[in-house]
């Protein structure tokens, strides 16, 4: 088991940058990968990032390529998403997810996540 917690999330202009921390309790956090996803009023939950166990691969939605950075460190058990030049479609709850232990690589579908944080709400204004 795992529990995850957001922080990090607020209103920010267009252009800001934010910091979204992902807090990690439990075991085996240096054992799975992890993921950023997010959801828009009335659309449904989308990848943003993903990272494997060793930190060592990552992925990105299209959207947010070049813009957004996850890392990882796991002495800490914390994922962290920077997001650069933020604009008005960033705006959504941001969930932290984890895959189950030795599930290492990443994966860009919310089926493959098997734990879930309460999301932490994040708002562009143009």
């Amino acid at each position: 088991q795992v529990q995850l917690v957001e922080s990090g999330g607020g209103l920010v202009q267009a252009g800001d940058s934010l910091r979204l921390s992902c807090a990690a309790s439990g075991s085996a956090f240096s054992n799975r990968a992890m993921g950023w996803f997010r959801q828009a009023p009335g659309k449904g939950r989308d990848i943003v990032a993903g990272i494997s166990a060793a930190g060592g691969t990552t992925t990105y939605a299209s959207s947010v390529k070049g813009r957004f950075t996850i890392t990882r460190d796991n002495a800490k058990n914390t994922v962290t998403l920077l997001m650069n030049s933020l604009k008005p479609e960033d705006t959504a709850i941001y969930y932290c997810a984890a895959r189950r232990p030795s599930e290492r690589q990443p994966s860009i579908s919310q089926s493959d996540y098997t734990y879930w944080g309460q999301g932490t709400q994040v708002t562009v204004s143009s």
